[in-house]
C-alpha cells in the first residue's frame, strides 16, 4: 500500500526531523497491522497546548489542553469500515482523518511517567490512528483491552518500551 502521513508544525519543535519520522513511523505500522486494504491518508498537525485547547473547547466543549485529538473522515468499528469509502481523486487514498498531536502535552506527560518523548509520542500517534479506524477506550472494557493491546503491540514492534 502507498499510505500518505502528511505532517504539519504549528509550533516549534526542536528535533522536529526526528519527531516527524517517529509519526510517520507508528502511523505507518498501525496501518500496516491492521492490514489497511486501500491507500490511506492521514493528516497530522503538531500544535501547543493553547492550539490543541481552543480545538477541544469548540468541538468537544472540553476547555481543558488534552494530549491528542483524532477527527475520522469515515464511521469504522474496530478496524472495520461502517459505510462506503471514497478515494481521493487527486491521490487515490481514502482519507482516513486528522489528527491533532499537543507536543506540549506530550514532554509533559513522558515526563511524568518517566520515559522518553518519542514513547508519548508514539502512543499518542498509534492512539490517535487507531481511534481514526474506529477503535475505541470509551466503549467498554473489552474495547478498552483490545484497544490497549493494539497500541502496546505497535510500540513494542517498534522498540519504544516505557522505560
Amino acid at each position: 500500500m502507498k499510505h500518505q502521513i502528511t505532517i504539519r508544525f504549528e509550533t516549534p519543535v526542536a528535533d522536529e526531523q526526528d519527531v516527524r519520522a517517529l509519526i510517520e513511523r507508528c502511523a505507518m505500522r498501525v496501518l500496516e497491522r491492521e492490514g489497511v486494504p486501500f491507500d490511506a491518508a492521514i493528516d497530522v498537525t503538531v500544535v501547543d497546548a493553547d492550539e490543541i485547547r481552543a480545538i477541544n473547547a469548540a468541538y468537544r466543549d472540553k476547555d481543558t489542553v488534552t494530549d491528542v485529538l483524532s477527527f475520522p473522515m469515515y464511521d469504522f468499528y474496530n478496524g472495520v469500515p461502517q459505510e462506503p469509502l471514497e478515494r481521493e481523486p487527486d491521490t487515490g487514498c481514502v482519507m482516513l482523518g486528522d489528527m491533532l498531536l499537543c507536543y506540549t502535552r506530550a514532554c509533559e506527560q513522558a515526563a511524568a511517567f518517566g520515559h522518553a518523548v518519542a514513547r508519548e509520542c508514539g502512543y499518542l500517534t498509534t492512539h490517535s490512528v487507531l481511534h481514526l479506524l474506529g477503535y475505541d477506550h470509551e466503549r467498554d472494557a473489552a474495547d478498552t483491552r483490545l484497544m490497549r493491546d493494539k497500541e502496546e503491540e505497535v510500540l513494542a514492534f517498534l522498540g519504544l518500551t516505557r522505560a
